[in-house]
């Protein structure tokens, strides 16, 4: 039985019309003033690997633990102010709010499970009027290792109070799919650009979803099955 279900935000819930080949950019000269050598990052990766990266020069040139957390403030610093820029500009996906409703009076448990900032994420929810359909919000500053590592889809479901396979994981991206697929969480892909259709699949998606508002009726067929 489905007894929650666990959101990503952008491209799920929201639009979010971040300029990353400019956060990109900003972050990678930031990490190269600290030292990192320039040919190992590439704007063209995402901020999370930028770092791991990072993390990983650092110590193999015996940088201190200060040092390390000095490029990841610095390094979070610059994406939140990027994300708050979009957050302006943002819009919500058209029958989201609906959903949302729709399965709180279903009795379900719901849960936002997201790589932007908790700054950025209280924001948008006040903004669209949809805080209060979240039982948990899982930004990433509150988890060590953010999506597709399990501990931050994990720490969403605990704080939910269910198992993982009492759990349906949505989102537009295979990293979403990934990490559901790895806990053994049920995984509805939602293919709005970032992700195609078949690279849903492929990361593990049980169920392809053509907009937000299929979802009370997928996660019926689901539970009667």
């Amino acid at each position: 039985m489905i007894r929650a279900v666990v959101f990503d935000l952008d491209g799920t819930l929201v639009n979010f019309n971040l300029d990353y080949k400019s956060l990109r950019a900003e972050a990678r000269n930031f990490l190269i003033k600290l030292g990192v050598p320039a040919s190992v990052l590439s704007i063209n990766e995402s901020i999370f690997t930028m770092l791991k990266k990072t993390e990983i020069f650092m110590k193999n040139n015996g940088k201190t633990e200060k040092a390390l957390k000095e490029a990841y403030k610095g390094v979070w610093g610059i994406t939140e102010k990027y994300e708050l820029e979009a957050a302006k500009t943002t819009n919500l996906v058209i029958g989201a709010t609906e959903t949302l409703k729709t399965l709180k009076e279903k009795g379900l448990k719901i849960g936002l499970c997201t790589v932007s900032s908790e700054k950025t994420v209280s924001y948008i929810l006040k903004k669209f009027k949809i805080e209060d359909f979240f039982n948990v919000v899982t930004p990433r500053n509150k988890v060590k290792r953010v999506k597709p590592d399990i501990e931050h889809l994990e720490a969403t479901l605990k704080a939910l109070e269910v198992k993982p396979e009492e759990a349906l994981m949505v989102g537009d991206s295979t990293i979403d799919m990934e990490c559901a697929r790895k806990l053994n969480t049920i995984a509805a892909g939602l293919p709005t650009g970032v992700s195609k259709p078949q690279e849903l699949i492929d990361a593990g998606a049980h169920y392809l979803i053509t907009s937000i508002t299929d979802l009370p009726t997928l996660i019926e067929q689901i539970n009667k099955t």
